[in-house]
């Protein structure tokens, strides 16, 4: 980074300015953390995602950030890079369409049933009392749960529907928090609090499994490991327990 701001700093000093240059450099120095955000995507994603047009997407919404930043918001570049470059990959995922429509009502016809439940109940639903309400085997739902494996806590790894009151709520503190320095701690602590009153109510194998994954970043091949599971059972599992968080918290953004 230093020797890139030394080059530019000559750049000026010469009188030349060739914004091919600049872009050029900033793109270099942002392309690890490009491949960082593309990777992680990846993770959650199905096999005829390329990681490379992650990148690409990523590369593209550098660019925009370029064109667009306003140094008078007081927001710093990398923190409006960053934001730009996750969601020009988010626009290539909602292009393509990858998660069928009749597939994200399905999984929010999961998620209403286990939020249902609980509420009923008292704790959260076994597998059985939830494939009872569906009336469909368990075998069946665990075949549903499969499919559900690339879906993410907030939806922000998905194309999102108008009507998802989580994205659009987790979103919006983000966005605000990017905007808003004075207050991004203060936003991220309650975004925290949040997330981690959901995650303490979960079953106890659920709530390991959503810290090792999504703090510890392991595998869910990993996981399986350390539970003694097969992967594709830690996927269905992995999916139940974002199908419950979803629903506790829209129930808490919506009151």
């Amino acid at each position: 980074m230093a020797r890139n701001m030394a080059l530019q700093a000559t750049k000026r000093r010469e009188g030349v300015s060739d914004p091919r240059f600049d872009r050029e450099l900033v793109v270099n120095e942002f392309l690890p953390s490009i491949r960082y955000h593309a990777s992680m995507l990846k993770l959650r994603l199905p096999s005829s995602v390329e990681m490379d047009d992650l990148v690409s997407s990523g590369v593209v919404g550098l660019l925009d950030a370029l064109d667009k930043f306003d140094n008078s918001r007081g927001i710093k570049f990398k923190t409006y890079a960053e934001f730009r470059i996750r969601g020009s990959m988010l626009d290539y995922l909602r292009e393509m369409d990858w998660f069928p429509r009749s597939a994200r009502r399905n999984a929010a016809r999961l998620q209403h049933a286990y939020a249902r439940l609980e509420s009923i109940l008292g704790h959260p639903p076994s597998e059985e009392e939830v494939a009872a309400e569906l009336e469909i085997s368990v075998e069946d739902l665990r075949k549903q749960l499969a499919i559900y494996s690339g879906l993410n806590v907030f939806s922000l790894d998905l194309p999102q529907d108008d009507e998802d009151s989580i994205s659009s709520g987790i979103q919006k503190v983000l966005g605000e928090a990017a905007r808003n320095e004075a207050r991004q701690e203060e936003l991220l602590r309650e975004l925290k609090e949040v997330l981690g009153k959901a995650i303490d109510v979960l079953p106890e194998r659920e709530k390991q499994l959503i810290a090792l994954y999504y703090y510890e970043e392991l595998t869910m091949k990993e996981i399986g490991a350390i539970f003694g599971l097969g992967e594709p059972r830690i996927c269905q599992l992995h999916s139940q327990a974002v199908l419950r968080l979803r629903g506790k918290l829209r129930n808490q953004l919506d009151s």
